[in-house]
């Protein structure tokens, strides 16, 4: 009996079924991105200062200027050192005294300012924004500037618990339902945060977010992979990750045109109920179907394929079969992942490179300090570099194949970093060169990780296995802010030499993992356990049938 590759030869390998699906779910792929980075917006932390009450009417009654207001009543202006007494302090007097002068009020209670006692802020901040953030409405500055950093490691803390549990969920119940339950969830976490009353609600469906939203970008990613036909596997593999790159861009321009955190997130929020109509357009993977035994549905979503591609089955392909027959339904578990030696190592060394990736990309972006003070452009532009480290990968990973360009990758992400350590502060230039070099290393690392991942696992395990491994980078998300400021404190280029470390080392696990370049999907365990093996030259090797004559020769 034909396997799903076989049919796919007949009915096309990436056809307009394929196509169009790849379109919809690289919409889910896009949509992903304020998630994952939107907090460069929605918590955006603009310049401030302590409410101070009698400092307006002082103002308006001296007409001063911004800038005099600013120099005549807020402490720590100048100094190097002053950024947090110019934010979160303010001086313990009384501005609504008559007594001040309009000329350098604060002259008349002590001839040096530095004698006058400080205080914290106590009825609230200016912001110097016209619009509005999480960190804006819920003052989560000074004091409360670890609230922020709690709701970015909430979303991470959701990634890793959902890539788990959802993944599990979706080998053992189907792609599709696990999809349209995550896309369900996410929206209306989505709208409920975008209305949240105040700071603990918000967290709590940022949190619920972090738990679906991820888990239903790589089931996603594990859908469309399933769908096409290995020649184009690992292009709409990379191309759905470039999705995301899109919706970077996007994500940019909608922020620009909405700076208000509410109407910023009700508006990336609103496509995922758009998505739930996915329930009519995109079926079951059929690679799924087949590992749990359920044959006949299958090959009615085969000819649903053929169907749509234009195509007809021919009377030779009506059943369908794994490459090798499964005796009974099998349910995934997570000691499959390390059951098996091969299985085992690929585990580790996966998880590891997730981690690595999430840490320099993180990383890098933290270190990279473009010019200028405009968070919408510096957005952009940094977007953009990830582009040519897509289009390298499609360029090489046929010629090359996907172990030595990831390798690489890895490598000169690792080797920027520690060059960035030796350039000098003058050379402004070179450093963000080297830095952006670094970046679009370790992108093509993250495409690849994801890519090489789905191909190392068998099919009743390989959405469970690309959520757990993928885990890791959640782990990456987490801890990546501490590496950078904590070890900045001790030495500003420490967390770059880590950096380097870290990125050569993954480079160097990656060599001993098996090439996927050219093999099909492994449908079951003993298939991914050889991958490791030299595969046999059989296209050279001619089987020839010989029909016996009925009768005897003359």
């Amino acid at each position: 009996m034909p396997t799903v590759d076989d049919i796919l030869e007949q009915v096309g390998h990436f056809h307009f079924f394929q196509k169009q699906t790849f379109f919809l779910l690289a919409l889910i792929s896009a949509a992903f991105t304020p998630i994952y980075v939107g907090i460069v917006f929605l918590g955006f932390t603009p310049d401030h200062r302590c409410r101070s009450p009698g400092v307006a009417e002082l103002s308006q009654r001296c007409g001063w200027s911004p800038g005099e207001e600013l120099n005549y009543t807020v402490p720590g202006l100048g100094a190097a050192d002053g950024a947090f007494v110019r934010q979160c302090m303010r001086y313990e007097v009384d501005w609504n005294q008559s007594s001040l002068d309009c000329v350098d009020p604060l002259a008349s209670l002590a001839p040096n300012r530095s004698h006058l006692p400080l205080g914290p802020c106590q009825h609230g901040w200016v912001y110097d924004t016209p619009g509005s953030s999480i960190v804006t409405e819920f003052n989560l500055v000074c004091a409360r500037s670890w609230m922020l950093d709690l709701f970015q490691s909430a979303v991470n803390i959701g990634f890793f618990i959902g890539s788990v549990g959802i993944g599990y969920l979706a080998d053992r119940f189907g792609r599709k339902l696990c999809l349209l339950v995550t896309i369900l969830i996410n929206a209306a976490a989505g709208v409920l945060m975008a209305v949240s009353p105040n700071y603990t609600w918000m967290l709590i469906f940022r949190l619920i977010q972090g738990l679906v939203s991820k888990a239903g970008w790589l089931i996603g990613y594990i859908l469309i992979t399933e769908f096409v036909g290995l020649n184009y596997r690992r292009t709409v593999g990379i191309l759905y990750q470039v999705a995301f790159t899109v919706g970077l861009l996007v994500l940019a321009g909608v922020a620009y045109a909405l700076p208000h955190w509410r109407w910023l997130q009700l508006t990336v929020t609103l496509p995922y109920f758009c998505f739930l109509l996915y329930y009519w357009c995109i079926p079951e993977s059929p690679r799924w179907l087949i590992s749990q035994n359920k044959n006949a549905k299958a090959m009615r979503i085969m000819e649903h394929i053929a169907k749509k591609n234009g195509k007809s089955l021919p009377a030779s392909l009506q059943s369908l079969r794994a490459a090798e027959d499964v005796g009974e339904k099998l349910n995934p578990s997570f000691l499959d992942l390390v059951r098996t030696p091969q299985i085992r190592k690929h585990t580790c060394i996966l998880m590891y490179n997730w981690f690595t990736s999430s840490v320099l990309y993180q990383g890098l972006i933290m270190h990279l300090g473009l010019a200028g003070g405009d968070i919408y452009l510096d957005f952009f532009y940094s977007a953009l570099v990830e582009f040519p480290a897509a289009f390298l990968i499609i360029a090489t990973i046929d010629r090359v194949g996907r172990r030595y360009p990831w390798a690489v990758s890895n490598m000169v992400a690792g080797a920027a970093c520690l060059a960035s350590v030796f350039v000098p502060d003058d050379l402004q230039g070179l450093r963000i060169a080297v830095a952006c070099l670094g970046r679009m290393g370790i992108t093509m690392a993250y495409e690849m990780v994801c890519l090489v991942n789905a191909e190392l696992y068998p099919t009743f395990i390989r959405n469970l296995g690309v959520l757990v491994c993928s885990s890791l980078c959640d782990i990456g998300g987490i801890v990546t802010p501490f590496l950078v400021y904590r070890l900045t404190a001790i030495w500003l280029q420490l967390p770059l030499v880590v950096f380097a470390v870290v990125g050569l080392v993954a480079g160097g696990l990656v060599l001993m993992l098996p090439e996927t370049k050219g093999r099909a999907l492994p449908e079951t365990i003993e298939e991914a356990e050889n991958l490791q093996r030299p595969r046999k030259n059989r296209e050279k090797v001619i089987y020839v049938h010989v029909r016996k004559a009925d009768g005897p020769l003359t």
